[in-house]
C-alpha cells in the first residue's frame, strides 16, 4: 500500500486496482520516463504550430481573435480528455497523446499572447520549468527531500487549497468581483504566484513517488502512459505558473 498523490490521475487505488499478477508485462520507471519523453514532444509539436500561427497574424489583436478558439477548445478538449483517463486507463496509450495535442494547442497560443506582452517571458518559463524538475527530480532520487505522509497530507492540503482559490477567484470575477491582489504585479500577488510555483514544485515529488511504487506494486504495462500524463499535467501546471510570475515580476520594470 502506498499513500496517493494530489494529482487525481495517479492515485494508490488507479495502480492497486490495475495490479496484475502473472508473467504479464508491468509497468517500469525508465517506460514511464520514455513515454513522458513522447508526450512532451507531441505537445511541443502542437504548441509550435499555434505559436506559429499566432505570430503569422503579426500583432497581437490578430493573434486573439485566430487564437483564442484554438486556445479555449485547448483547453476545453484537454480537460474532456484528462476526465476521460480516469475512468478508461485501459485506453491511455491513445488518450494521453491526444490530450498532450490538445494541451499544446492550449500552450502554444497562451503562450503567444504572453510573449507579445513580455518578450522573452516564455523562454525563461520553460527554463524555470525544466529546472526546477531537475531539482526536485534530483531531490527526490538523492532521498534529500522523502515522501513522508505527511509531507503528502501537506503537499494535498495545499494543492486543493490552491485550486478552491482559483475557482473562486473566476467565479468572482463572473460577478465582476476584482481580485486584483490575484492578479496584479504587488508584492503579494508576486508571493502568491511564488507560493503556487513551490506547491506545483513538490507536487512533483508525489508524481515521482506514485510512478515508482507503481512500478514496485506489479501495475500493467499500459499504466506507464498514466503515469506520463500525469506528470504532463504537473509540468503544464509549473509552466503556466512561471509565465504569470514572470509577466508579473517584467511589468514591474
Amino acid at each position: 500500500m502506498f499513500g496517493n498523490s494530489s494529482n487525481p490521475i495517479l492515485q494508490e487505488k488507479t495502480f492497486n486496482k490495475e495490479r496484475v499478477y502473472g508473467n504479464s508485462a508491468t509497468m517500469t520507471v525508465n517506460g514511464t520516463i520514455e513515454k513522458t519523453g513522447v508526450l512532451l514532444l507531441i505537445l511541443i509539436v502542437a504548441a509550435s504550430y499555434t505559436w506559429q500561427m499566432a505570430f503569422n497574424s503579426g500583432d497581437i489583436e490578430n493573434a486573439s481573435a485566430s487564437m483564442f478558439p484554438w486556445m479555449i477548445g485547448g483547453a476545453i478538449g484537454g480537460l474532456v480528455v484528462a476526465i476521460a483517463m480516469m475512468f478508461m486507463h485501459k485506453y491511455a496509450a491513445y488518450l494521453a497523446p491526444i490530450y498532450a495535442v490538445l494541451e499544446g494547442l492550449f500552450i502554444g497560443a497562451i503562450s503567444a499572447f504572453f510573449e507579445f506582452m513580455y518578450p522573452g517571458v516564455v523562454m525563461n518559463a520553460v527554463l524555470g520549468t525544466f529546472g526546477t524538475f531537475l531539482v526536485m527530480l534530483f531531490a527526490y532520487r538523492t532521498g534529500l527531500i522523502k515522501v513522508t505522509e505527511k509531507l503528502r497530507a501537506v503537499i494535498i492540503g495545499a494543492t486543493i487549497a490552491v485550486g478552491i482559490t482559483y475557482l473562486l477567484t473566476w467565479v468572482l470575477g463572473m460577478f465582476g468581483v476584482n481580485m486584483g491582489f490575484m492578479h496584479g504585479n504587488g508584492l503579494l500577488s508576486i508571493g502568491i504566484s511564488l507560493a503556487v510555483i513551490v506547491i506545483a514544485a513538490f507536487n512533483l515529488l508525489l508524481d515521482f513517488d506514485m510512478i515508482e511504487r507503481g512500478a514496485q506494486s506489479g501495475a500493467p504495462k499500459y499504466m506507464e502512459w498514466i503515469g506520463a500524463f500525469g506528470l504532463l499535467v504537473t509540468l503544464v501546471w509549473l509552466y503556466i505558473e512561471f509565465l504569470k510570475l514572470l509577466s508579473k515580476l517584467q511589468s514591474r520594470d
